[in-house]
């Protein structure tokens, strides 16, 4: 099983990403898909995470401005962010689990929001 992310990038307060994983070696449709993140000093935390039915939710720092998105077909998923903010660089990873099945990471995408 493999997750690569990608989209990670340097941006301007305010701007924009698009992170995307990829996953293999998985039956993907049937995972819980999240992204996950990471700042120096702090712990991990949860971002946004989508089930296999569609069903998402949000940590409330970035509700109303990311938004978490599959596609099955290409065993991707998104995390679209907006308004970006300084206090969200961090790594961010996603993980892929189940009821029932092991948990997969990612190994991450670094996310540098300047001002």
């Amino acid at each position: 099983v493999q997750l690569v992310e990608s989209g990670g990038g340097l941006v301007q307060a305010g701007g924009s990403l698009r992170l995307s994983c990829v996953a293999s070696g998985m039956i993907f449709r049937f995972y819980r898909m999240g992204w996950y993140r990471q700042a120096p000093g702090k712990q991990r935390e949860l971002v946004a995470a989508i089930t296999s039915g569609g069903s998402t939710n949000y940590a409330d720092s970035v509700k109303g401005r990311f938004t978490i998105s599959r596609d099955n077909a290409k065993n991707t998923v998104y995390l679209q962010m907006n308004s970006l903010k300084l206090e969200d660089t961090a790594v961010y990873c996603c993980k892929g689990d189940g009821l029932g099945m092991s948990d997969y990471w990612g190994q991450g995408t670094q996310v540098t929001v300047s001002s």
